[in-house]
């Protein structure tokens, strides 16, 4: 464990692969938080607290916080619980005058992680603006829309299988604040409760995850104390949605959290344990690499990479994106006008695009050969996986949703958003 600069614990932050594979036996693995658009790796490399995927560990001591009491101010800023910095609490300002301040104590019972876009030390997963497609020369978001301090994680220690999701993280000064203006109310005339400006998204998946047979579910929004609605009309809209009695904020296999700007999925240990190694995935690939696959225009071999490149390669294998062939770069039925290429195959015209391996093993429900890949980018995977990303929508703007390859979060495009493959080699 690390000790950060204010004396908390922060907890190991990744999982390296290296040729010893086991743990330390203390270390009790709640699960991973890993954010769409990105396959395996930020593009400037993993640093700290600012990764592509964050690891949940049982912390040598517990910091998770709990619900005490609450009462009314007239000077919120003022109050005491506000201005002590050890004091964990969350002020609702009702008017100009008058707030209520929710006071929470320590609970021994479990474990607090907090996601946000600021990089201060109460952050323990700092994310940024996901910006879609190829990340090799990624510009920075002008103005981004994740909450600084966006949403908080409690982990039962007694149950590591129980991790709930809260809207909101506490500050440097232990606080939340909630303005005169975000959406609150009172639950049965008694418990204060609200929601932040763009709100945190959870879709929890209808079935298992990790075996491919899972569906998109319906989105929903979790609230600063944990209650679950329906969503707003528009992302910032004043009126909150109905509350979901058949949902719960606990996360489940598969849960996508969106945060307005980024979104994150996450895996639990269990489901993890059942799902491909980094490794399976490069086995996948070198299988499909011993076959031997050939360009038929070419004639030479073609050869799937680990990752794309921006130089050109004469192995580098390219997808018809209407017909599935995978072919060499070649220019042979390139139309100078639109781009576009007829595949000497079957003579159909569409765009075409490299193939990549997607090496993120987090995103895949089953394990597999790659046989199909997504359109337009061309990032491989296992059919099951594929399927179930180009049928999962995902928030997109103030109120509109699209499908996106979770591999590099670019939208698809067209129905159905995906191509198999069709290579010429010996198992073909």
């Amino acid at each position: 464990m690390v000790k950060r600069s204010d004396g908390t614990e922060s907890p190991i932050l990744e999982e390296k692969e290296t040729g010893n594979t086991e743990k330390p036996k203390q270390l009790v693995k709640y699960g991973e938080l890993v954010i769409l658009g990105y396959n395996g790796f930020l593009p400037n490399g993993d640093r700290g607290r600012k990764r592509s995927k964050f690891v949940l560990y049982k912390r040598q001591k517990a910091n998770g916080v709990k619900r005490s009491k609450h009462y009314i101010v007239r000077t919120p800023h003022s109050s005491q619980a506000i201005l002590d910095a050890q004091q964990h609490s969350i002020s609702y300002t009702l008017t100009r005058n008058q707030a209520v301040i929710v006071e929470y104590t320590p609970d021994e019972e479990t474990d607090m992680f907090q996601i946000g876009r600021s990089s201060e030390t109460p952050i323990d997963f700092v994310v940024m603006d996901t910006i879609p497609g190829d990340k090799t020369g990624e510009n920075k978001v002008t103005q981004s829309t994740i909450s600084r301090f966006a949403c908080r994680i409690l982990a039962d220690r007694n149950n590591p299988k129980i991790a709930r999701i809260y809207a909101a993280g506490f500050d440097t000064s232990r606080n939340i604040f909630l303005g005169e203006k975000a959406t609150k109310w009172h639950d049965n005339g008694c418990e204060i409760d609200g929601l932040t400006t763009n709100g945190v998204l959870i879709m929890h998946p209808k079935g298992l995850f990790c075996g491919g047979e899972a569906e998109c579910g319906c989105w929903i929004e979790t609230s600063v104390g944990g209650g679950v609605y329906s969503l707003r009309e528009s992302r910032s809209a004043q009126k909150k949605g109905q509350m979901m009695k058949d949902q719960s904020n606990i996360l489940q296999d598969g849960t996508l959290i969106d945060l307005c700007g980024a979104t994150l999925l996450w895996r639990s240990a269990d489901g993890l344990e059942k799902s491909p190694s980094k490794r399976d995935l490069e086995k996948a690939v070198d299988e499909i690499n011993a076959g031997r696959p050939q360009c038929p225009v070419g004639l030479n071999t073609l050869v799937i990479p680990r990752k794309v490149t921006g130089n050109e390669n004469q192995q580098q294998p390219y997808v018809y994106l209407n017909c599935g062939h995978v072919q060499g770069h070649h220019d042979w039925g390139q139309e100078k006008d639109s781009g576009a290429r007829k595949c000497p195959i079957c003579m159909k015209r569409g765009p075409v695009v490299k193939v990549c391996m997607g090496l993120e093993p987090a995103f895949y429900v089953d394990s597999g050969p790659p046989t199909f890949a997504f359109n337009p980018c061309g990032h491989m995977g296992t059919e099951k996986t594929v399927k179930y990303w180009a049928n999962t929508t995902i928030p997109h703007g103030t109120n509109d949703f699209h499908s996106i390859c979770p591999f590099c979060a670019c939208p698809l495009d067209g129905s159905p958003g995906y191509v198999k493959l069709i290579f010429q080699d010996n198992v073909d």
